[in-house]
């Protein structure tokens, strides 16, 4: 990870770890860069989700990328796929989403896409990270400050609402069947999908049943959507509905809930769909991508249905990276960042949606019984904030406990330890034939950690 992007880009506090000058700054680097490599205006597209400071930072970034020639077209509240989605249709240099996904609203984000809708390289941010630092050598010289345009070169501002709107088209488009009096819950998060999915699945025919779509800028994420996804459930069981859909704060994430009020995580819709792909012969390399915090039962059932399987590292972006390196065809995360690489370049919730459904339509069957073959082994996950990711991690008291209990839980369970990508937090994952199994040894390490004097208190 970078000094101030992480796994999955600039995270923090608003005004207090990213503040508007970090924004601008962002801004100022990527309207001069990308002048620089074509010598062309750059054309610069802004998605921003419903927190108060969304706005803050697309004024600021918008300011800095018009202060450095180029110009930024706006798409105003959106979701991250659709910024993905238009900047690779529609010939843009690069891509920014403000948003922190399933942060609380006072946190916020500054998420950049190239030219292909695709995650931003990481020698691309590096730069961007000496900019900020002052400290950025590039095209061969030492930049100590990038030129301000001037008269006629100063940038403009776009009102690109437009382009959300043909991301709407896209997705409709890409059902193949009516859901025509199918009765659908949607959890909007109170984030950037509230608009955009209610008129997708009404235009396609469904009983849509919406909660969580009234964001006020302070209750993205509350209580609501993929993050709380036991709201979804109680309301699919009150409404007696055939199955709900809950989405994060920028809508890259879906977590379904089936017609019993069952979750259907991330896991669980890369078994459903890859093997529709496999039985229809559309499974390239007979492969799906997952992490390793996928479940042992996911990895028995692709057995059972003769399914091969990679395991990256956790991150929407390795997950793409693996897909794109040998042509495969689906992959995600258990949290529901799920890719279909025919389709998009980024995790998409909406389409993650509307490809459960073609598969509910087309095979006759409710979601509970495409979900069936797959046992979920427990598993418990706990994290704990910590002062310094890398020193808690390392500490060999704390690597001592994870040794002692991956040889206690040997084949039949596992532990994985692993920093957070985008938070001060340490995540502790243990999987065993028991939640009390996994409970004793997560709560072993996490008291060696608090032991060892490595949490961050208050």
């Amino acid at each position: 990870m970078g000094r101030y992007f992480g796994t999955d880009g600039f995270r923090g506090e608003a005004n207090v770890t990213l503040t508007a000058e970090h924004a601008f700054m962002v801004g100022r680097f990527l309207g001069w860069y990308y002048h620089r490599l074509s010598g062309n205006k750059a054309r610069i597209l802004i998605g921003k989700d419903t927190r108060r400071s969304s706005y803050m930072f697309e004024y600021a970034l918008a300011a800095g990328l018009t202060a450095s020639g180029a110009d930024a077209y706006l798409l105003h509240v959106t979701t991250t796929p659709s910024v993905s989605y238009v900047v690779r249709t529609e010939d843009f240099d690069c891509g920014i989403m403000i948003s922190a996904s399933h942060n609380p609203y006072y946190d916020n984000g500054i998420k950049l896409l190239n030219g292909r809708g695709e995650k931003m390289d990481e020698t691309t941010i590096s730069y961007i990270e000496d900019y900020i630092d002052g400290r950025l050598n590039l095209f061969g010289e030492q930049i100590d400050e990038i030129p301000y345009a001037v008269r006629e070169d100063i940038g403009r501002t776009v009102d690109y609402a437009a382009g959300r709107n043909r991301y709407v088209g896209y997705l409709i488009s890409l059902a193949v069947h009516s859901f025509r009096d199918v009765r659908v819950g949607l959890d909007c998060a109170n984030g950037s999908a509230w608009m955009i999915a209610k008129n997708v699945f009404d235009a396609l025919g469904a009983k849509t049943y919406v909660i969580n779509a009234e964001p006020d800028g302070t209750n993205i994420n509350q209580n609501a959507g993929s993050t709380h996804i036991e709201v979804l459930q109680e309301f699919v069981r009150e409404q007696h509905l055939d199955v709900g859909f809950a989405y994060d704060g920028d809508a890259d994430r879906c977590i379904a809930v089936d017609e019993r009020g069952n979750v259907v995580n991330g896991d669980l819709i890369l078994y459903i769909y890859g093997k529709y792909m496999k039985e229809r012969g559309k499974l390239l390399n007979n492969t799906v991508v997952t992490t390793v915090m996928s479940n042992f039962g996911l990895y028995k059932a692709f057995d059972a249905a003769g399914i091969d399987y990679e395991k990256t590292a956790v991150g929407d972006k390795y997950v793409y990276e693996c897909m794109q390196k040998y042509g495969h065809r689906i992959g995600g995360e258990q949290s529901g960042h799920i890719i279909f690489s025919k389709y998009a370049t980024t995790g998409d919730g909406i389409l993650t949606s509307i490809k459960l459904m073609e598969v509910m339509l087309a095979k006759k069957q409710p979601l509970s019984k495409l979900a069936e073959p797959v046992r979920i082994y427990p598993q418990v996950l706990k994290n704990i904030r910590v002062k310094s990711k890398p020193e808690a991690q390392n500490d060999p008291d704390v690597q001592a406990a994870v040794s002692a209990a991956a040889e206690v839980l040997g084949a039949a369970g596992r532990i994985l330890v692993r920093e957070s990508g985008t938070e001060p937090l340490i995540r502790v994952m243990v999987e065993a034939e028991t939640e009390a199994i996994c409970e004793h040894h997560v709560d072993q390490v996490l008291d060696v950690i608090r032991s060892k004097g490595h949490e961050m208190q208050g």
